[in-house]
This record gives C-alpha cells, sequence and structure tokens, in this order.
C-alpha cells in the first residue's frame, strides 16, 4: 500500500502496526486487516468525490455504501478460489486412491466435498449482496480508527453533532410551512437538511406517516424512500394516512433501477418483508413475479447509495414544482438561482473505485 503521509510504497513488514517504517506516521486503515480492503488514500478520493470536491456535506452512511460498492457487487466466495479449490480437491482424493491409504482417502473426499459445497453455495448466490461490514457496524469498525488516527472524520463527513447543529439552524421557519417532506432514513434526512433544502422549500422533515399526519399543513407531501418492499408500502400508507393530500413518490419504479449497471443493490437477510406484505405488494398488480421474488428476498436499492449531488438535484427539482406557489419573495430568488443546485448532476466519480 502507498503511506498517505509521505506516500512511499509499503510492504506489509514495512507497515507494523499501522505506522510508516520511512516518516514513522500512523495510518487509520490497511488493506490487508480492514474488513473492507480499504486505505486512508482511498477514502480520502471517495470522500472527495461524494462531496462535490467540498461542496457538499455528506453522512458517514452515505460514505459506507460508496465504500461497499465493490465488495456489494461480489460474491461471498471469492470466485478466484472455488475453481483452483476444487481442482486441488480432485486431484488429492485420485492421489489418495492410487495410494489405497484409506484416511488419506477419506480426508481428500471430505476436502472435494467441501470444495463443490462453497462452488454449489456461490452458483446459488448465497452471500450475495450481503454487506461485509454493516451499515451499523461501519462507524466502530472504520470511521473509529479514523477518529483515533486524524482526530475527526474524514473532511466533509457530518458527525453527530454536526447533523444536530444542521437541524436547528435548518427548521423551517414559523408560518413558512408548504408541506411535508417524508424520509424513513435518518441518515438522509440529515443530509438534506443539513443542506437547507426543507428550508428552503417550506417542507417539515418528518420520518414516518404518523409524524407528517401531525403537522399542520394541508400542503403537498414528497415521499423520499428506498427502492425496496418496504419503501413500496410506506407510499400506501402515507396516502392512507393523509387522505386527499397530494403524495408525490420521488423514487423511480423498480425495474428502471434494476436496468442501470451502476446502481449497486443490497439484501439483510433478518430484514425481510413478511408475508402479509408481499400479498399486499403483490395486489397492487405492477410488479412482475420475478419482480416480488426479488423484493421479498429482502433485496434494495437504498436512498444512501444514489451519489448526493444527483440526490440534491433530483429533490430540488421536485421539491420546487411542488411548492411553485411560494411566496413572490422566495419565487424571485429562486429564478435567479440563489436557492437552487446546479441543474446539471456531477458524475458518480466514487463509483467502485
Amino acid at each position: 500500500m502507498i503511506c498517505p503521509h509521505c506516500e512511499r510504497s509499503l510492504l506489509r513488514r514495512e507497515r507494523t502496526g499501522n505506522r510508516c517504517s520511512h516518516c514513522h506516521r500512523s495510518y487509520a486503515l490497511d488493506p490487508k486487516t480492514n474488513p473492507l480492503g480499504l486505505n486512508d488514500l482511498r477514502v480520502r478520493r471517495i470522500t472527495t468525490a461524494l462531496t462535490d470536491e467540498g461542496r457538499v456535506r455528506i453522512t458517514p452512511d452515505q460514505l459506507w455504501y460508496a465504500l461497499s460498492r465493490k465488495r456489494l457487487r461480489d460474491d461471498a466466495f471469492a470466485p478466484g478460489c472455488v475453481g483452483p479449490a476444487v481442482g486441488v480437491a480432485v486431484i488429492a482424493v485420485i492421489a489418495a486412491a492410487v495410494s489405497e491409504v484409506p484416511q488419506v482417502l477419506f480426508l481428500t473426499a471430505a476436502m472435494l466435498l467441501v470444495a463443490l459445497g462453497i462452488a454449489a453455495a456461490r452458483a446459488a448466490g448465497v452471500g450475495k449482496g450481503i454487506p461485509t461490514v454493516t451499515r451499523e457496524a461501519f462507524p466502530g469498525q472504520v470511521l473509529a480508527e479514523w477518529r483515533k488516527v486524524y482526530g475527526a472524520l474524514p473532511a466533509g463527513v457530518l458527525d453527530a453533532e454536526d447533523a444536530e447543529d444542521a437541524a436547528r439552524a435548518g427548521a423551517a421557519e414559523p408560518g413558512a410551512v408548504f408541506g411535508v417532506l417524508v424520509c424513513p432514513d435518518p441518515a438522509v434526512l440529515d443530509f438534506l437538511v443539513a443542506d437547507g433544502l426543507p428550508a428552503r422549500y417550506g417542507l417539515v422533515p418528518t420520518r414516518s406517516p404518523e409524524e407528517a399526519r401531525a403537522v399542520p399543513s394541508t400542503g403537498p407531501v414528497l415521499v423520499l424512500r428506498d427502492i425496496d418492499a418496504y419503501g413500496e408500502l410506506l407510499v400506501l400508507r402515507i396516502r392512507d394516512a393523509l387522505p386527499g393530500r397530494t403524495v408525490v413518490d420521488a423514487a423511480p419504479p423498480l425495474r428502471t433501477v434494476r436496468a442501470l449497471p451502476q446502481a449497486v443493490p443490497y439484501r439483510e437477510p433478518g430484514r425481510r418483508p413478511g408475508a402479509q406484505d408481499m400479498r399486499l405488494l403483490a395486489g397492487l398488480g405492477t410488479f412482475t413475479p420475478e419482480e416480488l421474488k426479488w423484493l421479498a428476498k429482502g433485496w434494495r436499492f437504498p436512498l444512501v447509495g444514489l451519489p448526493p449531488a444527483r440526490l440534491l438535484t433530483v429533490v430540488e427539482r421536485i421539491a420546487g414544482q411542488l411548492t411553485h406557489g411560494l411566496d413572490a419573495d422566495r419565487r424571485r430568488a429562486a429564478d435567479l438561482g440563489f436557492l437552487t443546485w446546479p441543474g446539471t448532476a456531477a458524475p458518480d466519480l466514487a463509483g467502485d473505485r
């Protein structure tokens, strides 16, 4: 790996204890010991891309997804290991049979079964899409090490205190409520509030249909959610809770996103929709049997996976359309461009780096 301080190439024996043997400075992440195979330079590079070179602030969850993309694309069983393992096991079984030593034959046969089991599991997709480091564990396993070495999170990443300050500063002014923004993902809500988007458009940020119903407004409701079974059901719940209100689902259709080569889903085996949930989704008549099967396994395209600058662009555009009847001062400022994000979204530079 490359030392993030002196940029010397370091062999494993030259960086014991996460310390460079040339400049004698400590670094946070070693790709040989970090579960995501990260190093400090890669984290900085991806953070710079996600923050649009410092123009926006992001949450740790958005950084987690960007750093996990490569692993989420791969199976749990590395493809480079399965073939050689099976080959070695087959050769060992043949050699043991020729030698006629029962103990060796039994051992090598067991090796062959294990190798074939791994190959079968990989072919069946076992482990695919399951994060190596969960979203919940990311702060402790990755960011804690970074903070220990550098004293703070990577530049542009919001910590809990930053998010609270942004929430207080970004609250809509009394009497300036024009609608409601519903987003069950607290990280995405923190991101939008930190940018000041809800306040600019007079939208009260909420996390559930119950919170949205408690807002004293009859204006439109903008729904931001993951593309998964729970997200689809959330839209139904909001429409049931707020009859007669304009409810706009900002998420594109599932089949549209699945067709995008850069979109990487993930799943949590312990968080699958129940049978009743799946019956409700099937009753909508909008999903194919294959899509319903995909949703039932707990797959999802998360909001935190959308490049932050692009997410802001999309939400700005929809919020502007919904709240077109804002007071004259706000409309005049928006027309002049003071309150809008640039119309062209930044490319997904974080990608699979």
